[in-house]
């Protein structure tokens, strides 16, 4: 346990370390403008948020501007800089790194306010961890009524709600929705925080899906197909009983220190992998209005090597996305298995963020790419 002048020691290094990798990018976008910001900054962060604001196929920086472009050949000769939607390889570690420094500074706020090393604050939050899913069908709904002039959240708004963006909008939320309920229970008006923190989250993840149910009725851009619930959130729950039961049973020293945490890493993650094979290889059968593609750079990577080692007369059958559930069930188990006893003896706070934010993305792109198709976006 830090002291509390090692504490605020460490709290400063943080917060000097933040800063100066602010200003290192600031100055060099400032300094090398085409090296730093157009060809870093914008082409892998920035950019990949206007294109999918404005819905186009991708972004081109050109001169100190932005130009859009429809098609997707276009896009592909285009000189310059060119963003498209979605992720990279890049973007993608830039976003791991950004959520283990902020996580670091959560720790931080957690440990001034003198709470989060009991449990009860991850289930608290899970609601918030589907609310990040169901938030970016938000955009993806209004994409497909922008065609016909009915998007409610028109540009720059949008760019809220689309990745990396919103990250950092529902982070402020949960952190809005935490510092709110710590302060109820400091004013002696509810018994735990983590009752008022778990009800803001419900209601904004019902807000959310009610506005999409809500469009689904009022609009012929959106339809419902619950059979994507059904498969995603049963399949999910089948194989997470499944790999508890196997765990529980041939090798439990493995959630010994999550216990039920566990359990929640493992179906979070099921729901991403399922929805991934339900929508990539099965919407068809699933009548679903697809076609579906991968979004991040580790799905098509497995699609691509699946489709590259197995002939298609047994693709055509089975499909390509299947190894992915399979990752994702591996990578759940072998996070349990990490969280021992002992780091949670250790650093209980540290450990009970990591594994909020763990289940978070998987959770977050499987809620997703679940209403997408549940909505017949």
């Amino acid at each position: 346990m830090d002291t509390a002048s090692e504490g605020l020691e460490n709290e400063r290094l943080w917060l000097g370390a933040v800063a100066a990798a602010i200003v290192a990018l600031i100055g060099g976008a400032l300094a090398f403008p085409k090296q730093v910001y157009d060809g870093f900054i914008w082409q892998y962060f920035w950019g990949p948020v206007l294109a999918d604001a404005n819905n186009a196929s991708c972004a081109v920086r050109s001169g100190g501007t932005t130009k859009y472009i429809y098609d997707a050949g276009t896009c592909a000769t285009a000189p310059g800089p060119v963003a498209v939607p979605g992720y990279t390889f890049v973007s993608e570690v830039g976003y791991a790194v950004t959520l283990i420094v902020a996580l670091i500074g959560v720790v931080f706020l957690l440990r001034r306010l003198n709470v989060g090393e009991e449990r009860g604050l991850f289930f608290a939050l899970f609601p918030f961890m589907l609310f990040g899913g169901a938030l970016r069908v938000m955009e993806d709904a209004n994409d497909a009524l922008r065609p016909v002039g009915d998007a409610a959240i028109s540009f720059p708004w949008n760019t809220l709600i689309i990745s990396p963006v919103i990250y950092f909008t529902v982070f402020l939320i949960t952190l809005a929705a935490l510092v709110v309920s710590v302060a109820l229970e400091r004013r002696g008006i509810v018994e735990n925080y983590e009752y008022p923190l778990a009800g803001i989250g419900t209601l904004v993840l019902t807000l959310t899906i009610g506005y999409l149910v809500m469009l689904s009725v009022t609009t012929n851009r959106l339809e419902f197909y619950p059979q994507m619930l059904v498969v995603v959130l049963g399949g999910a729950t089948l194989v997470t009983g499944i790999a508890w039961w196997l765990v529980e049973r041939f090798a439990p020293e493995v959630n010994a220190g999550t216990a039920a945490i566990g359990a929640v890493v493992i179906w979070g993650h099921s729901v991403d992998g399922i929805a991934n094979v339900a929508v990539l290889d099965w919407s068809g059968a699933l009548g679903l209005p697809g076609p579906y593609t991968a979004k991040h750079p580790v799905n098509r990577a497995i699609i691509d090597i699946t489709s590259g080692i197995l002939p298609p007369s047994i693709t055509n059958v089975i499909g390509t996305a299947w190894p992915f559930l399979l990752v994702k069930i591996v990578a759940a188990l072998a996070v349990v298995w990490v969280f021992d006893e002992q780091i949670f003896e250790e650093s209980p706070r540290y450990a009970i963020l990591l594994l909020i934010a763990i289940v978070a993305v998987g959770l977050g792109p499987g809620t997703r790419d679940m209403l997408r198709a549940t909505f017949g976006i």
